[in-house]
């Protein structure tokens, strides 16, 4: 099986599908309004990409490697990220949608959401240690079987937040989320 590389390259309004995505290493490329919605993702590696304004919505991922990757003002609607390359990996999200996305049983240490929209992401089973979600809408996503330790949820909102079904040493809160930390309680904070 052939695997194509591509290094150093910039691509703009493009629509990429499996013929231009399938068996291809990206490195150290740039993608300016991209449209990935057709594509499945075999077998793909992005290292050291930028990715702005690019659409993947509904996008299936069968196996992608993503390395030192960085999406700004991107749609992941209703992506399931279970099949990313769990072996050296890092991405990060900055202004990105990414309502109903599937994170299941991920490592995702030290990870960064800044500005995004989560609302109904499923990150159950996920490890999160020293994850930062700043100034994220987490309205019904889900924390279950969570390792959140050192977690930063300080400038996020709208999330409820289990204590007894998460680890969440030294994960930090504002006084503000104290209310998404006390929801199951059914109690009334001032």
């Amino acid at each position: 099986m052939h695997t194509d590389y591509i290094l150093d390259q910039e691509f703009r309004n493009q629509t990429f599908d499996d013929t231009n995505t399938k068996f291809k290493d990206f490195e150290n490329c740039t993608f300016y309004n991209c449209d990935f919605r057709a594509c499945t993702f075999q077998t793909v590696t992005f290292i050291d990409c930028n990715f702005f304004d690019c659409n993947f919505a509904e996008t299936k991922i069968n196996y992608i490697s993503l390395r030192g990757v960085f999406f700004t003002k991107c749609n992941f609607t209703n992506v399931n990220f279970a099949m990313t390359d769990q072996v050296l990996f890092e991405f990060h999200f900055k202004d990105c949608l990414l309502d109903y996305a599937k994170f299941y049983a991920l490592k995702l240490k030290k990870m960064q959401f800044i500005n995004c929209s989560l609302i109904s992401a499923d990150f159950m089973g996920s490890d999160l240690t020293e994850v930062l979600f700043d100034n994220c809408n987490l309205r019904r996503a889900v924390f279950i079987d969570t390792i959140a330790n050192k977690a930063d949820f300080s400038t996020s909102y709208d999330y409820a937040f289990d204590p007894d079904k998460n680890k969440i040493k030294k994960a930090v809160f504002s006084q503000d989320g104290l209310k998404g930390l006390l929801e199951k309680y059914d109690i009334i904070v001032k």
